[in-house]
């Protein structure tokens, strides 16, 4: 979508979330959030710390998950070992996540992605006890 069409959509308010990352935009339309949650469908958005803190207002009563690496030098190593950016872009996606990792406290939960299976697991399990 060109950037004319997304900033009109923007200002319809068209989006429940939107957020500029790394020089693109990115957003979750409204609309089919809105349908499924009429439904009472559970809703799962992966977005970021600008985008939950927009749902959070938006949505009170949505419960917030913050995915972390074990650490900072494991994401650094996944990150570097899918070979889709320069190095700089690397530093710059972790200079990144350190800052949004100090908004963690924001989010209702806490979910540390050592391993997929276990992690995923307690997603489930947060998202069943909420339902």
């Amino acid at each position: 979508m060109s950037d004319q069409e997304f900033s009109r959509l923007v200002e319809e308010g068209a989006f429940l979330e939107w957020a500029e990352v790394f020089g693109h935009r990115y957003g979750t339309p409204w609309d089919p959030v809105a349908t499924e949650l009429e439904r009472g469908r559970d809703v799962i958005l992966e977005i970021d710390v600008q985008g939950a803190a927009t749902v959070r207002e938006r949505l009170p009563e949505a419960v917030l998950i913050f995915l972390v690496p074990p650490s900072e030098e494991e994401l650094a190593r996944r990150l570097r070992t899918r070979h889709t950016e320069s190095e700089a872009d690397t530093l710059r996606r972790l200079s990144a996540a350190r800052e949004e990792m100090n908004q963690a406290t924001r989010f209702d939960h806490t979910v540390v992605n050592d391993r997929v299976d276990q992690a995923s697991d307690e997603v489930a399990a947060i998202i069943e006890a909420a339902s």
